[in-house]
């Protein structure tokens, strides 16, 4: 196995042990599932995970983080969404959520989650918040990116890839 892969599956499995929780889907999000990873690139890994059912029932729930967000630490960034966070996200066709959901690098899933939960897209698929959210990414990419002197080519591709993006919001 890929020495990469293995470190970022330990730090899943590591995870799940210190925050008591189970990742239902892990993958890659960023320039490498985009593909155009430069040397610099980390690797941006997201998840989608659940608490024991006991932690729902709790009278403080909603007090407590939806978020788990470690530290990029040796290139590895490692953040995941609750499935309470990430079913109010995919109501709102968080176009984030929906690019982990069709992801090509998956390091980690729930087969059966992972189906009903893609099953569920094209319901709440709301091309005009996609593109929405593409537009205003792109814009905010050129202003942070594309106003100095000097420009690196993948910062071109971070305004290039949400423009070519809203060209295919026609569907999930």
């Amino acid at each position: 196995m890929d020495p990469i892969r293995e470190r970022i599956e330990q730090a899943l499995q590591d995870i799940q042990r210190e925050e008591q929780i189970r990742i239902l889907y892990a993958c890659e999000s960023g320039s490498r599932a985009w593909g155009f990873a430069s040397e610099d690139s980390d690797y941006d890994v997201r998840f989608i995970y659940v608490h024991q059912r006991d932690w729902y029932l709790r009278i403080n729930v909603a007090s407590d983080s939806d978020v788990v967000d470690r530290p990029i630490v040796d290139e590895l960034d490692l953040s995941g969404w609750d499935l309470p966070k990430t079913l109010k996200l995919l109501k709102k066709s968080n176009p984030p959520l929906l690019e982990w959901l069709n992801s090509p690098i998956v390091y980690l899933k729930d087969n059966e989650f992972t189906k009903r939960l893609k099953e569920l897209m094209p319901e709440f698929y709301s091309p005009i918040a996609c593109r929405y959210h593409y537009y205003h990414m792109a814009m905010g990419n050129f202003r942070e990116f594309l106003r100095s002197e000097q420009v690196w080519l993948k910062k071109y591709l971070y305004v290039l890839r949400p423009l070519l993006a809203i060209r295919r919001t026609d569907g999930v």
